[in-house]
């Protein structure tokens, strides 16, 4: 027979469920989106794709088995064994995705010659981050950093590079011991292959409004930009200033 009043009771615990559900989504959310992944490394480096799924399926599964599960019949020792189960598996289901994310989550912004390469945490060794100066190292509460990258100390340095990257291994971006900071004179190689941000937007006239929006949010005068590819998962490009420094990105193949 149908129980209108149980379901009335789990109707408003499941509700419950859900705004606790929903305000722990966004604080994890805030976590990838606005640290791991800032704009506009979720759409660069993926990861959005599995956090919004596991996500999704952890606010949804979550107040659907509360109101299920829940009556106001139940003992109280009964009720609370079966929330907390329910609570225990959504929550594990919200740490293997942020987990998930965290283990693909963008490192560096290398600066290879003539673009810049994104490298996620599975691209590098863990040994070769440790071996970093406490500068350069990834840090819990900061996305991802722009590094540049020093030149070979010597020939058998750079045939060893060289050899293991023709074979399918890492190349000078993927290799941290290769890592420097982004300053001053290894700022400024960026603009010897760098080309004028007006030939981008030549070939691509639909990012002009973001160029002008950028512009205008920067103080600066468009013109004096410049700009080089950047390689990731989709095609952007990255804005530089006259002293290398990026001041943005937008959309668009810059080869």
């Amino acid at each position: 027979m149908f129980d209108l009043p149980r379901y009335r009771v789990a109707a408003q615990a499941a509700g419950i469920h859900l705004v606790c559900s929903v305000l722990v989504a966004a604080a994890a959310a805030w976590i990838v989106f606005g640290v791991w992944y800032a704009y506009p490394y979720r759409e660069l480096s993926g990861g959005r794709e599995l956090f919004l799924l596991v996500v999704a399926v952890d606010v949804v599964c979550g107040p659907l088995l509360t109101f299920v599960l829940f009556s106001p019949k139940k003992p109280r020792k009964e009720l609370w064994m079966d929330l907390g189960l329910v609570a225990f598996i959504q929550l594990a289901a919200l740490g293997y995705g942020m987990w998930s994310v965290w283990q693909a989550r963008p490192l560096y912004l290398v600066h290879e010659v003539d673009r810049y390469k994104v490298i996620s945490a599975p691209d590098v060794e863990a040994e070769a981050l440790e071996a970093l100066p406490a500068n350069l190292k990834p840090k819990f509460w900061a996305g991802p950093q722009t590094v540049s990258i020093r030149p070979p100390k010597n020939a058998e340095e750079h045939n060893k590079v060289l050899i293991e990257a023709a074979a399918g291994g890492r190349d000078y971006g993927a290799r941290p011991e290769f890592y420097i900071p982004y300053e001053r004179a290894a700022a400024l190689k960026s603009l010897l292959h760098a080309k004028p941000l007006s030939v981008f937007l030549q070939k691509q006239p639909n990012q002009q409004e973001a160029a002008q929006k950028l512009a205008r949010e920067k103080g600066a005068d468009m013109a004096q930009w410049l700009y080089l590819p950047v390689v990731g998962r989709q095609d952007w490009v990255a804005v530089l200033d006259k002293q290398g420094q990026i001041q943005g990105f937008l959309r668009g193949d810059g080869f």
